[in-house]
């Protein structure tokens, strides 16, 4: 050990250009320090504080929309209020409008040629359609990669698209895509359809019918639960997007589209006599988003965006209240408490130098419906500007997984947009907390697809890169189970320090975060 130190001051003395004065290690010494003083004011006893209201039985759940969700963001806005943190929107409102409505499963028919193919049985969707056409324009898989495109000699403007799953092999048995016999992400029902269905819209079709072998039973029993408890899909209303139509269909509709579709692969243009007659209810639904923020020293157009959904599942048909503790009420305190350190170090001189925004979205239970509103209909903030998102979705429990061994948080999508981030931290923790990484769930094939699941996602098909932070599910997970006195709160402090350090090193970095 002394021969080391003697090594490393010799080497110190010898270089003479990478020394530091003794004012630049002082200096560097207070702003780590300062960060711990900050970190420290992230207390179990507050998070506690917090939690054991907001998580109570009288927010009745929290459910979108729902009474319980408008204390929610009262609760939220008042405590920012409290802290002296302004709104992030201009007007000096704390609260995002989300617009949504619930339609109700639609009723009608498909006719083919003078076929007709009724609701629920060779053909689904969730929504109305209504439309005519003459042409369907056969996309094959409906893939659009690096390697590989079923558009190059096809053009969907304006058309209804007809596409299967799967994607295309070579010669030799390989996949095209991978080129090896390993299927890649377009053989991923649950990434692969939103990515497809983006793709035509993208290209301007208006609407797409979808052929899924595999999975078409599981869209049915989906539509049947609905159908049984008269339930509705929850969406975001957006009055500039353009009319789309998504449709399910059986073996029996794509044959009739295209006899030979399972071994056709190359594009076209069918000449055929489609009507699509589906109608449905709607109802309309009022939401928001809680947004503050606190403005960058140096950087105040460059953003990091840290979030929390603010909704739960509210209460049971037999009356009992979801008061989801866990999800996401711990995200939703762990929020307000980084948010509290951070006012506290601006107030002190030492505020960060890019600014902040602290967004609670509302509707993540129904489908990321308050983070899909504010990426992709009305940012608070540039897009372009936001430098990362780190998204917070349960952090107060252990996965009975890790039972025994609660050192730990979850970490899902850190290097998926920017090495860089996944590397800061890497580092954050080492210096600061030093607890378990854990990536289980950061794996491509991990069958849960929680990258896909939380408000993160919206950032990040944005190209935004992000970090997801997550206990992992438990027992109590969307149950009545899940409350306050279930919660460990010295990880919830522990892993809420962790989120700050973080986000301080984003916010303060000389240079924004790289996208690879």
């Amino acid at each position: 050990m002394k021969k080391t130190l003697f090594l490393l001051v010799a080497t110190a003395i010898s270089c003479n250009s990478s020394q530091k004065t003794v004012k630049e290690v002082a200096t560097e010494a207070s702003t780590v320090a300062s960060e711990i003083t900050y970190a420290e004011s992230i207390t179990e006893a507050e998070l506690k504080e917090h939690l054991y209201i907001y998580a109570s039985d009288d927010f009745e759940g929290r459910e979108t929309g729902q009474p319980g969700q408008k204390k929610a963001i009262a609760y939220i806005k008042a405590e920012y209020e409290k802290l002296g943190i302004p709104a992030a929107k201009k007007d000096g409102n704390y609260f995002q409008e989300v617009p949504l409505e619930i339609s109700k499963l639609p009723v009608g028919k498909l006719s083919l040629n003078g076929t007709d193919f009724t609701i629920g049985e060779h053909v689904l969707t969730f929504t109305a359609a209504n439309t005519t056409a003459d042409e369907i324009v056969y996309a094959a898989y409906g893939i659009e990669d690096t390697s590989y495109s079923d558009y190059n000699d096809i053009d969907v403007e304006g058309k209804i698209v007809l596409m299967k799953s799967g994607e295309p092999k070579n010669d030799d048995g390989n996949y095209t895509i991978t080129g090896t016999n390993e299927t890649s992400i377009w053989s991923n029902m649950s990434e692969s359809l939103t990515k497809r269905i983006q793709i035509a819209v993208d290209k301007g079709a208006t609407g797409v019918l979808y052929y899924d072998a595999d999975n078409f039973n599981r869209f049915k029993r989906r539509f049947e639960s609905m159908k049984t408890n008269n339930s509705g899909r929850m969406e975001v209303v957006d009055d500039n997007a353009p009319e789309f139509y998504s449709l399910f269909i059986d073996q029996v509709l794509a044959t009739n589209l295209l006899s030979n579709i399972e071994t056709d692969n190359e594009p076209k243009v069918l000449s055929k006599s489609l009507q699509l007659s589906f109608e449905s209810s709607n109802d309309k639904i009022a939401s928001e988003n809680v947004a503050a923020i606190i403005k960058g020293s140096e950087k105040p157009d460059e953003y990091l965006v840290i979030s929390s959904h603010l909704d739960h599942i509210g209460i049971s048909a037999n009356g009992d209240i979801n008061n989801g503790a866990d999800d996401d009420g711990s995200g939703t305190v762990a929020l307000l408490e980084i948010a509290e350190a951070f006012k506290k170090a601006a107030n002190e001189g030492n505020g960060p130098k890019r600014s902040i925004v602290f967004l609670h979205v509302t509707g993540e239970e129904k489908g990321l419906l308050g983070s899909q509103y504010y990426t992709d209909v009305d940012p608070i903030v540039p897009l372009a500007n936001t430098v990362a998102n780190l998204n917070i979705d349960m952090i107060g429990r252990i996965d009975p997984a890790r039972e025994g061994d609660r050192n730990y948080i979850y970490l899902i999508g850190s290097d998926k947009l920017s090495l860089e981030l996944h590397n800061l931290s890497e580092e954050v923790n080492k210096k600061f907390i030093n607890i378990e990484l854990d990536y289980t769930y950061n794996d491509e094939n991990d069958p849960n697809r929680f990258y896909y699941r939380s408000d993160h996602y919206n950032f990040a098909k944005n190209n935004i890169p992000i970090i997801f932070y997550f206990n992992g599910t438990h027992d109590d997970y969307h149950k009545p189970s899940d409350t306050p006195d279930k919660i460990n709160y010295d990880l919830l402090e522990n892993r809420t320090r962790l989120i700050f350090y973080t986000a301080w090193e984003i916010a303060n970095r000389e240079q924004k975060l790289k996208v690879d």
